[in-house]
């Protein structure tokens, strides 16, 4: 792998209701998501820009995609306001299980929680 490129390229979050999901993050990180049916799958996208070479997802609904607190932890960006994000997730259908945590000075913080389709997620802020 080239030194420079990212290690996560895209994430696809489980999902075994949609629109449920979608509203979930919507409210926690005040985003609208597009949605799209693709190659099967019910899919709700992130905001990004595409082609700036920065790593991006989406919700997804398929037979392959089951929610679990077991597979990887994703690391979602919350440097617009951690503290903020943390107060939607519970109103929005999710549970705190490990609160805002400092890393190191130098990394920042974390904090876990179960998102409104029974996945374990992470976020990760500066401050």
């Amino acid at each position: 792998m080239d030194k420079n490129s990212n290690s996560l390229n895209w994430f696809e979050i489980p999902a075994t209701d949609i629109s449920r999901a979608k509203k979930f993050y919507e409210n926690i990180f005040s985003i609208t998501m597009d949605e799209q049916d693709m190659m099967g799958m019910q899919m709700a996208f992130f905001p990004a820009e595409m082609g700036n070479g920065k790593a991006n997802g989406c919700l997804c609904k398929s037979e392959m995609h089951k929610p679990s607190m077991d597979g990887a932890i994703i690391y979602l960006n919350a440097n617009s306001g951690m503290d903020n994000i943390i107060g939607r997730i519970e109103s929005s259908g999710g549970k705190m299980i490990m609160p805002k945590t400092q890393i190191t000075p130098e990394i920042g913080f974390m904090a876990f929680f179960v998102d409104s389709e029974g996945n374990r997620m992470a976020l990760h802020s500066q401050n």
